[in-house]
């Protein structure tokens, strides 16, 4: 006889693959089911989109904050011209006038120069330092770029006196006083002499005074961002739970229709194969004691002839009839009730073997499944039965085996294995019709705390695996010692 293939048998090792989990069937309720993959899934996901969204967002507020502390930069460069420069400048100090000049200078050092301002510069459109609080820059010449000129051109033409601010060059030739002080941002804008005159006014603000208000600017912006989204979180809790409820319960509703559908399906065959056992069955068996006896009658006669004929028509009503109760213990074995899972299992194996396909089922293997409960049974026949109706139907298989074990940490491992054509466990999880009995089982397993497992590939055989826990063996019955009441 040959071996199944599978764990054991030739070829590379296959993978178990996971049809259905078990559930806890001592504890689950319909009323209080447990969606964990749908609750793990929704958490990471959440956790994730929060995640992004929040590391988006601060990085969106750094950028807005230090944008914003730049603009207060320009702000206050803009007010120092119009307050403080603007009013202190004299044609004089254009012409070098070194009165106008210590005025300016007292000017700018009590009121513009500070801890976050280290340097001031005026210059005319020729690129001349009028002024500077440092006095080595006084009257040099550096060249302007084009957005001084354009600073200049614009003021000239009364089109504008905006300010504009950007991160000081500090390789400069202008800027070599200022190489000492670390990164400045520079703010610069348009001014006018009373005679009319356009200069530029130049401001420099320590940088890390910008990233010190860019900081407090950034706490109020991220606080507000992450508020937001906790507060944007804590109103869809309800609404993620209702929809794990809805989940829940649409889950609970799928079970109990499969549920309601085996066993729909069991009462439809107990009706049909009583009704074959009840009628066709003994018609064909009345009919078949019926031409017997006529045959014997004609053989008394000596109508030979007829007595063999009737005799052919005997044996192919009782062929029928041995078919047709093949066919009742495949619809409905009546075992399984009345004598147990043993008994049933074998009614089934003869029915496969009817079909040419040899089933392997030993006394020990149902000596273990007797010591299932009733629940565990009715699930262990239900899997086996759909397995060798598969085996029958698609496995092209020689020989089947059924194997019971008690592992050491409880429950029964039931083996269904056979030597056919295999599959692709891929097909399990694809909307196949062929699959449905086998998709109801695994949720059937699922909810009787059973997992079931396949191992199988083309051309290798097919391993059907179904755990049962330690809940589903019978406790044996209590011993009747001295003195106690039977």
């Amino acid at each position: 006889m040959s071996t199944p293939r599978g764990e054991g048998g030739s070829g590379a090792v296959q993978r178990w693959t996971s049809v259905a989990r078990p559930a806890d069937r001592t504890t689950a309720s319909a009323a209080d089911p447990r969606p964990s993959g749908v609750v793990a899934w929704v958490a990471v996901v959440s956790v994730l989109v929060i995640v992004a969204v929040a590391v988006a967002a601060l990085f969106a507020a750094r950028g807005l904050a230090e944008a914003e502390s730049v603009r207060d930069a320009a702000d206050r460069a803009d007010r120092i011209a119009d307050a403080i420069v603007e009013p202190a400048l004299t044609d004089a100090l254009v012409d070098g006038d070194e009165e106008a000049r210590r005025a300016m200078d007292e000017e700018v050092r009590d009121h513009v120069l500070s801890s976050s301002i280290v340097r001031v510069k005026i210059w005319d459109d020729t690129g001349r330092v009028v002024w500077s609080d440092e006095p080595a820059l006084i009257d040099r010449r550096f060249e302007l770029d084009e957005d001084d000129l354009e600073a200049l051109a614009a003021a000239g033409t009364g089109t504008g006196t905006g300010v504009e601010a950007e991160v000081s060059d500090l390789t400069a030739p202008e800027n070599e006083y200022e190489r000492d002080r670390g990164k400045l941002l520079e703010a610069y804008r348009a001014v006018e002499t009373p005679g009319g005159q356009t200069l530029l006014f130049e401001v420099y603000f320590r940088y890390d005074e910008v990233l010190q208000r860019s900081g407090q600017l950034f706490a109020g912006f991220a606080g507000i961002t992450i508020g937001s989204i906790v507060l944007v979180v804590l109103l869809l809790l309800p609404v993620l739970r209702q929809l794990l409820r809805a989940l829940d319960r649409a889950r609970v509703q799928r079970e109990a229709l499969l549920e309601r559908a085996l066993d729909a399906s069991a009462d439809e065959r107990r009706r049909i194969a009583g009704a074959l056992h009840d009628g066709v069955v003994q018609d064909l068996v009345g009919a078949s004691l019926a031409v017997s006896a006529e045959s014997g009658s004609a053989r008394a006669r000596g109508d030979d002839t007829t007595a063999d004929g009737l005799d052919r028509v005997a044996g192919a009503l009782r062929g029928s009839v041995g078919g047709l109760r093949s066919l009742l213990v495949d619809i409905y074995p009546p075992n399984l009730a009345r004598a147990g899972i043993g008994p049933a299992l074998d009614d089934l194996a003869a029915g496969v073997r009817s079909r040419g396909v040899a089933v392997v089922l030993d006394a020990e293997t149902a000596d273990e499944l007797a010591a299932l409960d009733d629940e565990g049974q009715r699930l262990v026949f239900r899997v086996v039965q759909e397995c060798l109706a598969n085996v029958v139907a698609h496995a092209r298989a020689s020989v089947v085996s059924v194997t019971a074990v008690r592992p050491d940490e409880g429950g029964v491992v039931v083996t269904i294995a056979d030597d056919g054509a295999g599959f692709d466990p891929e097909l399990l999880t694809r909307p196949e019709p062929d699959h449905f009995g086998l998709r109801v089982l695994a949720d059937v397993a699922s909810a009787g705390g059973a997992g079931l497992d396949v191992q199988t590939a083309p051309g290798r055989g097919t391993r059907w695996r179904l755990a049962l826990p330690a809940s589903a063996v019978a406790a044996p019955p209590a011993a009747v010692g001295p003195g106690s009441r039977p």
